[in-house]
């Protein structure tokens, strides 16, 4: 096995771990998602892998969590529930855009990086409630004359309890677990050099 396929492998690993974490009780919106996107960016030599694996990992988890229930009334078969989920998606792609970039991983760069992947996620998803409501007509969650502000303003930390928790849990949630797999990735080279590599 050479040095790449062993390094591949581990980071899948990570990743894939990291989704699953989702099943285990955590904080609400504590989620991984934003540093598995940054760290597959990153850290893997294919870009066709570091855009596919974070993204395949998360759907798996988001199916597993919507099978045994953990996800609530929201359920892919309702249309709202998958465009809203559409752009969470599409937030990933681009924040593994940005890991791409991030060139010899530093504490002080990730925590940069990490807090812009958190801005680009909170813009997009909430962007994705905003317009997946005109399709939730008829469900207990559509919000009749809900605008773009309204949905940026309820977002924003301290507006109540519930949105400081959510603010702060998800921007909490990416920091931990990108500290969390930057730092066992940069462990497991430390002891074997040879899984690094240099990026032009």
């Amino acid at each position: 096995m050479n040095k790449i396929s062993m390094r591949t492998r581990i980071i899948v690993v990570m990743i894939v771990l990291a989704a699953l974490s989702r099943l285990l009780p955590h904080p609400y919106n504590f989620s991984p998602l934003v540093a598995m996107a940054l760290f597959g960016g990153a850290m893997f030599q294919n870009k066709w892998q570091a855009y596919l694996v974070p993204i395949a990992a998360y759907l798996v988890s988001d199916i597993a969590l919507q099978m045994t229930g953990k996800m609530g009334i929201y359920s892919f078969s309702q249309p709202f529930v998958l465009i809203s989920q559409a752009f969470v998606y599409v937030s990933m792609l681009l924040v593994t855009l940005l890991g791409t970039s991030l060139h010899q991983p530093k504490t002080v760069k990730i925590l940069g990086y990490s807090l812009t992947g958190s801005t680009i996620f909170w813009v997009l998803s909430n962007f994705g409630v905003w317009f997946g409501n005109h399709f939730a007509a008829g469900t207990i969650l559509y919000e009749p004359g809900l605008t773009l502000g309204t949905t940026y303003l309820r977002a924003l930390p301290f507006y109540n309890t519930m949105s400081s928790e959510l603010f702060l849990n998800a921007y909490l949630g990416d920091l931990f677990y990108a500290a969390l797999l930057f730092g066992v990735f940069a462990l497991i080279q430390k002891k074997y050099p040879q899984l690094s590599y240099s990026r032009i």
